[in-house]
């Protein structure tokens, strides 16, 4: 299994190269990806989906009623959607789509703790502006160790949930344990493979 940070860098290369696909590749793309996460951990899939489904729809609306073009509906004269619109919508809808695909299939394959070290590796360069990349990693962690409890309960009793934003905050110290996985030769090749698809793509 790759360094969780080739695994991180893995989902980025993917969603940079599906901002450059055509139609037919991302279609194929975002069907190969949905169909894994689904595979690996179908409940994450669409907790995804779920909770952005709004956005999702927004977007589509948006691009289909504020691209010029040919009424899909001629009949509604300027109320109605374009089909270029729609075509756009629908293209970054299935960007979207297959970059919430890879997200689930890498929160399916790490752990929090192997998340937060595929961070902290990335966050490398920090030390070479004086920064602390601990910092970051440790404020990731406690912000993902609450954050879906938080959510989960905002869902269930929203009123609570505010009541307790309100609360002054606790005083109690928080311990993070910070994993440092070694990258191997094999993790070195992978990022290679991934400057070359964006090469590809990009050139």
């Amino acid at each position: 299994m790759p360094h969780p940070a080739i695994q991180i860098l893995i989902w980025i290369t993917l969603a940079i190269t599906a901002q450059a696909l055509t139609a037919p590749g991302l279609l194929l793309m975002t069907v190969a990806l949905f169909f894994v996460a689904a595979k690996l951990d179908s409940r994450q899939l669409f907790s995804l989906i779920r909770r952005t489904r709004w956005i999702l729809l927004s977007l589509l609306l948006v691009y289909a009623y504020s691209t010029p073009g040919v009424a899909l509906v001629t009949e509604l004269g300027r109320f109605s959607p374009t089909l270029e619109g729609l075509s756009d919508g629908l293209m970054q809808l299935g960007r979207l789509l297959s970059m919430l695909s890879g997200l689930a299939i890498l929160l399916s394959l790490l752990t929090q703790a192997q998340f937060i070290s595929g961070i902290y590796a990335l966050a490398y360069p920090l030390n070479w502006f004086r920064g602390s990349r601990e910092r970051v990693a440790v404020r990731l962690a406690l912000t993902l160790q609450y954050a879906e409890p938080a959510m989960r309960d905002t869902a269930a009793d929203w009123k609570r949930a505010i009541g307790d934003v309100l609360q002054p905050p606790a005083a109690a110290g928080q311990q993070v344990m910070l994993d440092r996985i070694a990258l191997k030769a094999a993790d070195g090749l992978s990022l290679l493979l991934c400057a070359a698809l964006l090469y590809g793509v990009w050139r």
